[in-house]
Formats: C-alpha cells, sequence, structure tokens
C-alpha cells in the first residue's frame, strides 16, 4: 500500500506520527515547515543549540496548522525532546558526527526510530549504529532527499528490472574549492541563509565523498580511485566518459560509486543487460545507444523528502539506506593548510581538514583518520602539510568523545578484510 494512502489512514483515524527535529537550521526549518502539510504526521519536539532558532521553527510551523493546535517541545536538551511519549521518530538534522552519535544513543535508549539528515555520522559509525537498531528491532537510516537515498532508489529500481547496475553516483552541486573554509565563505552562505561550516564542506569536497561514501557502505560499491574520478559530463555523455579504460572511458573497473560535474542536482545510474532483447528494448524506447544506458533522476529534494523515510521507517519497518554490513568506504581526512605541531585541528566544514573517499581496506592499510573522528580536541603531533593524509602518527586524537568510542567498538566488530 503507498505511503501517502497509509498516512491518509491515519489521519482518519486520528493517529500521527509524532516527529522530534534535532537540528532547526536550513534543513531542519525546512522538514518542520513541510510536516505542517503532511497527513498523519506531527512534529512534537525541536531542539537545537539556539532555542531561539529552535522556537522560531516550532512557531512557524504551529502557525501553518489548521484547526486545534498541538504542544511543541522546544529547547535545547537532546533528551527532553527525544523522551518524549509522543515522539514516534526522531530525525538528526545537525550534520555533526559528535552530536550525531549522542542523538543516535540516545535515541535507540528511548527505543525511537532513527532517520539520519547527518551523512557525516553515518559514513564514521552507521555499520554499529545500524546492527544496533537492528538488534532492537528499530530503523536506522538515511533520508530520502538525500543523494545517497536517491541514488539509491534507482539502484534498486534498476536492480529490481533485472538490470545490472555498473555505476551509481551524483552531479556535485558546488564547485570545487579544496580549501574552503567558514571564512571563504562566509558572504556566500549569508546570502543562502545557510551556515559557513555547511557551505565550506560542500566546496571543499567533504560533503559530496560522504555522500558517496555512504551509497558505497550501502551497495558494496566502491571508489574506483581515491577521491574518485570526478569527470565533467551530461547526461548523454557521462555513460561513454564511465566506461571501462580497454572501452575508451576512465574506469579500472566496473561496480564503482562516482560524482560528476555537470549533472547537478541530479543523481544517476549507468546500467546495462546481458540480454539481446532487452538491450534492443532499452535502444528503441531512447534510453541511449548502449551498451551501456544512465537512468537519471534530475533532483533531489533534500529534507523535504524526509517525510517518506519517517512513514516508511515507522510503518513500514524499513530503512530507506542503511550501511549493509562493516564500512566498505572511509572519508579520510586531508590537511586544507600547513599545520603545525601543537596546534588543535578543527573537523568538517571548518579551516583545518577535508574528506576524500578512499576504500576501507586502504584506509585501514595506510593508517588514514575518517574526518568524522576529528572531533573534540585533536592536536597535531608533528608539521603537517597543505594536501598531506593525515594518520594517527600525526595526531593526538580526542578518546574522550562519544564518536571514539562508538567508532572502537565498530572497528572491533568489524575487521577489514
Amino acid at each position: 500500500m503507498a505511503i501517502y494512502r497509509l498516512l491518509n489512514m491515519r489521519e482518519k483515524e486520528g493517529q500521527s506520527i509524532g516527529v522530534a527535529i534535532i537540528g532547526a537550521g536550513q534543513m531542519g526549518f525546512g522538514l518542520i515547515a513541510q510536516i505542517s502539510r503532511v497527513p498523519g504526521m506531527r512534529v512534537c519536539g525541536v531542539c537545537d543549540i539556539n532555542v531561539s532558532a529552535a522556537q522560531k521553527a516550532a512557531d512557524y510551523y504551529l502557525s501553518q496548522l489548521s484547526g486545534e493546535k498541538h504542544k511543541v517541545t522546544v529547547g535545547s536538551d537532546i533528551r527532553k525532546v527525544i523522551e518524549q511519549n509522543e515522539v514516534d521518530v526522531v530525525v538528526d538534522a545537525t550534520g555533526v558526527p559528535e552530536v550525531g552519535a549522542k542523538i543516535a544513543m540516545q535515541t535507540l535508549m528511548a527505543k525511537k526510530h532513527l532517520v539520519l539528515l547527518n551523512v557525516e555520522v553515518d559514513v564514521t559509525i552507521g555499520s554499529i549504529l545500524s546492527s544496533l537498531y537492528k538488534s532492537a528491532n528499530l530503523i536506522y537510516t538515511g533520508s530520502a532527499g538525500d543523494e545517497p537515498a536517491s541514488t539509491m532508489e534507482l539502484v534498486e529500481f534498476a536492480k529490481t528490472l533485472g538490470l545490472d547496475v555498473v555505476v551509481a553516483g551524483k552531479g556535485k552541486n558546488n564547485p570545487f574549492i579544496p580549501n574552503s573554509n567558514p571564512d571563504t565563505c562566509a558572504e556566500e552562505a549569508r546570502r543562502k541563509n545557510m551556515s559557513s561550516h555547511m557551505l565550506a564542506s560542500f566546496q571543499d569536497g567533504t560533503k559530496t565523498m560522504a555522500e558517496m561514501n555512504l551509497l558505497s557502505n550501502a551497495t558494496g560499491f566502491v571508489p574506483d580511485v581515491l577521491g574518485m574520478h570526478g569527470v565533467s559530463a551530461d547526461v548523454k555523455t557521462v555513460g561513454d566518459k564511465l566506461k571501462l579504460v580497454e572501452e575508451g572511458g576512465c574506469l579500472s573497473q566496473y561496480g564503482v560509486v562516482e560524482y560528476v560535474h555537470g549533472l547537478a542536482p541530479g543523481v544517476f545510474v549507468i546500467v546495462n543487460s546481458p540480454l539481446q532483447p532487452v538491450d534492443d528494448q532499452l535502444r528503441y524506447l531512447s534510453v541511449g545507444e548502449g551498451p551501456y544506458y544512465t537512468l537519471y533522476r534530475p533532483y533531489h529534494l533534500a529534507s523535504l523528502e524526509t517525510p517518506i523515510s519517517i512513514a516508511r521507517a515507522f510503518l513500514l519497518n524499513d530503512p530507506t539506506i542503511a550501511t549493509i554490513s562493516g564500512p566498505v568506504s572511509e572519508t579520510v581526512s586531508v590537511a586544507k593548510r600547513d599545520i603545525k605541531a601543537g596546534e588543535l585541528i578543527d573537523g568538517i566544514g571548518g579551516w583545518s581538514v577535508r574528506g576524500v573517499l578512499e576504500s576501507h581496506t586502504d584506509s585501514v592499510t595506510n593508517g588514514h583518520i575518517p574526518i568524522g573522528l576529528i572531533s573534540g580536541k585533536v592536536v597535531a603531533k608533528r608539521d603537517i602539510s597543505e594536501g598531506q593524509f593525515l594518520t594517527y602518527d600525526d595526531v593526538e586524537m580526542d578518546m574522550s568523545t562519544t564518536v571514539w568510542h562508538l567508532r572502537q567498538l565498530q572497528d572491533s566488530l568489524f575487521q577489514a578484510k
């Protein structure tokens, strides 16, 4: 039965899925506003370190409701918001690994489902969190509307049809500026009404790497090379560029994740079929000239699609996208500037490091540090040059963080093969 029909049935029965949103920034506010128009669903709590932002979002939500208004708990206390009896599903819209780790554990202890608009924590400790939630018969999932889930829709669609998926990926939304930081992009962030740290993580490539990291962990596909190829192409040419080298493309293997300049804001998969009648029909249907065909979704609606994942988790007990087992890939840390011994190193979207996608096996062999672990008080033990991959020999990690402890547990349970 369609999710929309199930939601309408709940609405008619006077029932609703209670949702708590942690993070009232651009993505969180959009989601909160959107839920005001979704049947069978209501916002029960909004939490943000900036309580005024949380209150603004809650007030707007309530102003859009027709009929009797219900209570929305607002504050900065994660536990108070999550533990309400009315809450069925929690949405993490923070984008901060350490905060996400705490939200995930608090949500698990409260026996609620968790939907993530926080790919950064997912690619750092998603394997252990997914396992813990499964053991508790709860749903842990990425969100519809984020590029990994939008691409996963195409992967599942193609595989359901019996097609072979050889490449899966996204268009890069922002120009690649590897040294971008909150200062260099402050004015643009102000114009776009978004966090300068978030925009910096978009521009320096970290977000794209993390998104394809999640898709990798959910599909088993790997990056063909360190950081992926990042070719420039359009819908008509991407299938030719992302072929094997011996076929005139750039790939050394199939079964890979990729990002492409020129396809934003869409996502894509490249498919083929060993069956000649199927190949003939794909050509006839003008999907392409073959033998590789590009299926393209020309948009993703970010947090505006999150209600689908909320409903899917609660009503169908089904994740939208989640890691299939242990990590397949990692988003590892690269210095954005020269760092001196004794300096504090800040994390995602900051001044110190950006993320690059690497296979999990290679990251373990090389001792590279997942960028989501650059949290708390991380200090350089020696000079680090711009462009250098950070290793555990280079820095003193903060072993007091929640994300660190969960990562240690994950590493002990999912050993690299």
